[in-house]
């Protein structure tokens, strides 16, 4: 059997490093794939949709996981939908509730999903008018894609006004910035679940907590996410019935009346006050690192799930009953510049479990090429042992500039 996974990161080396263990026998093909994902499979240099159905044609690929959101959103699905290719992932119209944060606001509010209140704005005389009225601290987003790195928490009116102006005049992110949502703050604790859709049903995995600042006690700018746990500490029974009741529930009505079902991933963000949950936003792929933190708990063979839902079957879904860490080695500067190519030392311990989040390799050494570089992820039966074991790890690795959160996993 073969698998083409879409996407770069240590999202998608997770992903090839569970399917390996659990099917020993496929053979994995990645697109671009790192110096991580080399070592399991075949790297391709193919970008363009076109260039990745018509490698998925001539190689007779029987599954293609989409890591990429931005390739989810121009729409990657319908094409190989159109060539009857079999594809994990939502089709264009479901990815836009990622794509589009207004739009996905809008869903929210039609369907009763419980969520933040909010405003969105294209201009920005009116955004600031309005920024007269609020209250702060508040949430300034960009609709838009941006790495996850469009979520600002805004402190005072000049921190909002000047975030405004960036946004909507600068264009200090793209086209992500063109549109732009300003919503109240909500103080509580944040919980992802990614979530597994079979066309017809959806089915939750296990809770966790991803830490989006990079600094220690979560300061400084948003990232990618600079390290995570699972199952979230903070996530009780009452709050996950709440989530079922009031957040996934009214989100499945939603998506078969506006006929948006699909088979992939949906993954929601949620924010707990006092055990009421408030969805912040969809994503609409596997999280990064909330994936690479999961997948060592699932006892269940992932490319069966996959394979379940691409055709619509019921899904069961097996846990081990442990606690995994996962910590993000990063990059000086990141996340905004930061230099490359940068050795890094200490991956040949054996007893260290990574994944490869943004290095080349090149003979048996690795390289850095990215902003969050390798992910040290580790299990035990108690948080406090996975963090311990983890940040063991972690002490054992090492690269010029290499910089990390030391309060993973303390909540």
């Amino acid at each position: 059997m073969k698998v083409l996974i879409i996407g770069n990161g240590g999202r998608e080396h997770a992903i090839g490093i569970k399917i390996k263990k659990d099917n020993p026998h496929v053979d994995l093909f990645f697109a671009l794939g790192n110096g991580g994902t080399a070592s399991i499979g075949k790297n391709i240099d193919i970008r363009s949709i076109d260039e990745i159905v018509h490698f998925a044609m001539v190689e007779n690929i029987d599954i293609t996981i989409v890591g990429s959101e931005t390739l989810l959103v121009e729409g990657i699905v319908d094409k190989f939908n159109e060539h009857h290719l079999k594809i994990f992932g939502p089709h264009k119209a479901a990815a836009m509730l990622e794509g589009d944060k207004a739009f996905a606001k809008i869903f929210m509010k039609e369907f009763g999903i419980r969520t933040a209140n909010y405003d969105a704005f294209t201009d920005v005389e009116e955004a600031l008018r309005f920024l007269n009225n609020q209250k702060f601290p508040l949430v300034i987003k960009a609709t838009g894609l941006a790495a996850g790195k469009g979520v600002f928490i805004i402190k005072d009116f000049q921190e909002a006004t000047k975030c405004v102006i960036e946004l909507l005049s600068d264009y200090t992110l793209g086209d992500a910035g063109n549109e732009i949502i300003i919503e109240e703050f909500l103080q509580g604790f944040e919980v992802s679940i990614l979530s597994v859709c079979n066309n017809n049903k959806i089915y939750p995995l296990i809770s966790a907590k991803d830490h989006k600042k990079i600094f220690d006690n979560d300061q400084g700018p948003n990232t990618g996410g600079m390290g995570a746990v699972a199952p979230n500490p903070l996530y009780s029974d009452i709050i996950q019935q709440d989530f079922e009741d009031n957040i996934l529930a009214p989100t499945l009505r939603g998506l078969k009346e506006r006929r948006l079902l699909f088979s992939g991933v949906i993954f929601f963000g949620l924010m707990v006050v006092n055990n009421i949950c408030y969805l912040l936003e969809y994503n609409m792929r596997m999280g990064d690192p909330e994936t690479q933190t999961i997948l060592p708990l699932l006892k269940s063979n992932f490319l069966d799930t996959i394979k379940h839902a691409i055709s619509g079957d019921e899904i069961y879904l097996d846990w081990d009953n442990h606690t995994s860490c996962c910590v993000v080695l990063a990059s000086k500067g990141y996340p905004y510049s930061y230099e490359t190519n940068k050795e890094i030392m200490g991956l040949n311990n054996t007893d260290i479990n990574y994944v490869i989040a943004g290095a080349n390799k090149v003979g048996n050494d690795y390289f850095t090429s990215g902003g969050r570089v390798v992910n040290i992820i580790e299990t035990g039966d108690t948080l406090i042992e996975a963090r311990t074991k983890a940040y063991n790890a972690v002490n054992k690795v090492n690269f010029e500039g290499v910089y990390f959160r030391s309060d993973i996993g303390v909540i």
